[in-house]
């Protein structure tokens, strides 16, 4: 049910109405294996000769434990400012092949700062992410997260930096990490304090591998008006109700979430039992190198297993583009495009510029 990433492909524009924008992908889950290799040479990597795109990609389904061990593999790519900068711009450029019309890239900088700081890295990021928007005309913009098992003190000073950075190409902030080790949410309150009174949206990495109510505590405790993953809302009675009173957006990963275990088989993800109750769906490829699975097909899970129509995928769409960190300037011009008799593809983007506008992403300019 997944799919082999060909970063090389041509751009095919998609048809059916509808926009294809991803709200839920990481950075370390989205290296080429030939700029792996390249990297890992460069360094003097032992393993430098290694199959790449192997070493990288899942095997299997097990737990999020397993899964982030994987990811953090990667890591040692991500030890200078200028392979930063080269993932986030390669990062794009596979997106908008993809054909994606908007592109939200998380990461976690603390993860990589190797002796610099945490601006420098959180601008490399953003350099490469404004290069690649600006290459291929698909706004896109840059999510910072805190991680879940650093010290609290990590995770504010990550905040600062990300607050520095609103408006210049930073326009959220996350909470990522392994949720069954650090499931407690306090001790992270100060940090999307400091993020959210910049103006950058927020979001939280939760019910993935913790029970249903631990998403409830990301929106009452840390203000997150959406959930990364959320799968185990489902699982509690009356829960998702909660979440259609307050509108907050279930970001939904259904190829990443059978990979972590949070559900047993695609047909058991419960991203059509949310829309169907009228939670807010958008969609995530998570991190498509572990599970060789873009978002193009995840919308193909969407239809074919989850058995998503041509009205949940619109309603999607719609609840994607309120749900989005951008500027309005580019939210109305997405409202326009589905409104259009058309459909999206009978309007054309407009330009991409790289300046992030305010706290917005890289983004269409008229």
């Amino acid at each position: 049910m997944t799919a082999a990433i060909d970063a090389a492909r041509p751009f095919v524009p998609r048809t059916g109405g509808t926009l294809l924008i991803n709200l839920h992908s990481h950075l370390e889950g989205r290296v080429r294996p030939e700029t792996a290799a390249q990297v890992a040479r460069e360094l003097g990597l032992p393993d430098a000769d290694r199959d790449w795109a192997q070493a990288l990609q899942l095997e299997r389904p097990a737990d999020l434990t397993e899964y982030l061990v994987k990811v953090v593999s990667s890591f040692p790519l991500f030890s200078r400012l200028e392979y930063l900068e080269r993932i986030a711009r390669e990062a794009v450029e596979d997106a908008a092949a993809d054909g994606e019309d908007y592109l939200e890239l998380r990461f976690g900088p603390a993860s990589h700062v190797s002796g610099g700081d945490l601006d420098a890295v959180i601008a490399a990021v953003c350099r490469g992410v404004a290069d690649g928007a600006a290459a291929t005309r698909m706004p896109a913009g840059v999510v910072v997260a805190a991680l879940r098992s650093d010290p609290t003190e990590a995770n504010e000073a990550v905040a600062r930096a990300a607050a520095r950075a609103a408006g210049r190409g930073v326009v959220g902030f996350d909470l990522a990490g392994d949720e069954k080790r650090f499931p407690e949410l306090e001790r992270y309150v100060d940090a999307f304090a400091i993020a959210g009174s910049a103006g950058l949206g927020l979001t939280c990495h939760a019910a993935e591998a913790a029970p249903g109510r631990a998403a409830v505590e990301a929106v009452e405790l840390l203000g997150a008006t959406r959930i990364g993953h959320g799968a185990r809302i489902a699982r509690e009675p009356g829960l998702m109700d909660w979440f259609v009173e307050r509108g907050i957006a279930i970001e939904v990963c259904p190829t990443s979430n059978l990979y972590t275990g949070a559900v047993d088989s695609l047909i058991d993800h419960p991203a059509a039992r949310f829309a169907r109750a009228g939670v807010r769906v958008v969609l995530g490829d998570d991190n498509p190198r572990q599970t060789g699975s873009l978002l193009s097909r995840e919308a193909v899970v969407l239809r074919e297993d989850l058995g998503f129509d041509d009205e949940l995928m619109r309603r999607m769409a719609e609840d994607s583009v309120a749900a989005a960190f951008v500027d309005e300037s580019t939210r109305r011009l997405w409202r326009d495009r589905l409104a259009s008799p058309g459909g999206p593809d009978a309007v054309p983007a407009r330009h991409v510029v790289a300046d992030g506008g305010e706290n917005g992403p890289a983004r269409a300019d008229g």
